[in-house]
C-alpha cells in the first residue's frame, strides 16, 4: 500500500527528537551505550571488514573532505528549515540558513583549514563557490518537495531497537513524517546524484534498516522509504512489506555474527574494490603493502565486547 502525504501530518505534530535546542540528539544519547550496529558500520563490514576495524575499533582518523563538509552543510539547512513557521519556509528563508550553518561548522579547525592556504603554498577551493554550490543544492531541494506542507514528527531523529538475541540497532533518520492515517515516511537527503538502477538495492539498506527498527519499535511497516537525490533532482522511493523486513533482519543478524567473530580473533580481512581510491588508510592496508596496528584488544574490551579478553597489565 502507498500512503498518501499530502498534507504530511497535522499540524503542530511534536518532535520525536530529544532535542538540545538546534534540532539535534544531545550528546549523551549519541554514545552507544555498548556494542551495537548502525547502518554505515553495517555497510563498512559489508565492503571491507579492515575499514570497519580501523573506524569502529581503532577510531582512525580520516580527513574531512569539502564534499562531505558541503553534505553536512545542506543537513543542517533543511533540518533548521522546519524550524520556521510552515508559511515562511521558502527558497529564500532557506538560503539564509546558509551562512549561519557554515559559521558553526567553522568551529572545527579541520573544517575552516579546508579553505585555508596549503602549507605547500596550494591554492585552497573556493569558498565563495563552495557556499554558492550547497545554496544550489539547497534549492533544488524545493523542486522535489513543498516544505510548506510538511510537519515532520522528527528530524535527526535516533531510532534503535534491541534484537531478541540482544544486538542493538540504532541510526538517525534524516526526517520521520507520520501521516495523518498512522502511515510513515522515512526520508533521507543526499547530495549526490540517484545511482544506477543496478545500484538501487546498496542505496537502499540504510533505509530498510530504519524501516526495520521502527517496525519493531512501533509495529507499522514504512509505507514509503523516500532517498532525495539533491545533486540531479531526482528521488527514489520504495515500499517495503513485513516479509522482506524479516529477512533484512536476518542478514543484520548474520553481519553482526560476522563482525563477532572477527572481534574474537582480531582477524579483519581487507576486501579490495574500487573504493579503496577513497580510503585514507592504504598506507595502514596489506592489500597496498601496509601493516595494520596490532588490534586493539583493551579499547575492544573496553568498549563492551565481551568476546575478547581483557589483557592485564604488570
Amino acid at each position: 500500500m502507498t500512503a498518501v502525504f499530502s498534507p504530511d501530518t497535522a499540524p503542530g505534530a511534536p518532535s520525536g527528537t530529544p532535542s538540545d535546542g538546534a534540532g539535534q540528539a544531545p550528546e549523551a544519547a549519541r554514545a552507544p551505550r555498548r556494542p551495537s550496529l548502525s547502518p554505515s558500520r553495517a555497510a563498512d563490514f559489508k565492503t571491507c571488514p579492515l575499514l570497519y576495524r580501523f573506524r569502529t575499533i581503532d577510531r582512525l582518523p580520516e580527513k574531512k573532505s569539502a564534499a562531505a563538509v558541503r553534505g553536512t552543510l545542506v543537513h543542517a539547512v533543511l533540518e533548521r528549515l522546519y524550524d520556521l513557521p510552515q508559511a515562511e519556509r521558502t527558497v529564500e528563508a532557506a538560503r539564509g540558513l546558509v551562512g549561519p550553518a557554515w559559521t558553526e561548522l567553522q568551529a572545527d579547525p579541520e573544517v575552516a583549514a579546508l579553505f585555508a592556504p596549503g602549507e605547500d603554498g596550494a591554492e585552497p577551493p573556493s569558498l565563495d563557490s563552495w557556499l554558492a554550490s550547497a545554496g544550489e543544492l539547497v534549492e533544488t531541494y524545493f523542486r522535489l518537495e513543498d516544505p510548506t506542507r510538511i510537519q515532520p514528527e522528527g528530524r535527526e531523529q535516533l531510532v534503535e531497537v534491541t534484537l531478541p538475541d540482544g544486538l542493538l540497532l540504532r541510526g538517525y533518520v534524516d526526517r520521520l513524517d507520520v501521516a495523518r492515517n498512522g502511515a510513515l515516511r522515512v526520508v533521507d537527503y543526499k547530495t549526490g546524484s540517484m545511482p544506477r538502477e543496478a545500484f538501487e538495492s546498496k542505496a537502499l539498506f540504510q533505509m530498510k534498516f530504519y524501516a526495520l527498527v521502527l517496525w519493531r519499535t512501533r509495529g507499522v511497516v514504512a509505507s514509503q522509504l523516500k532517498l532525495i537525490y539533491l545533486g540531479d533532482g531526482d528521488a527514489l522511493t520504495y515500499a517495503p512489506e513485513e516479509a522482506e523486513l524479516l529477512r533484512f533482519e536476518r542478514t543484520l543478524l548474520a553481519i553482526w555474527a560476522a563482525i563477532e567473530r572477527a572481534v574474537a580473533t582480531g582477524d579483519f580481512r581487507p576486501n579490495r574494490t574500487r573504493l579503496c581510491g577513497w580510503c585514507d588508510h592504504q598506507a595502514l592496508c596489506p592489500s597496498f603493502g601496509g601493516t595494520p596496528p596490532p588490534f586493539p584488544a583493551e579499547a575492544a574490551a573496553a568498549a563492551g565486547w565481551s568476546t575478547l579478553p581483557v589483557v592485564e597489565r604488570d
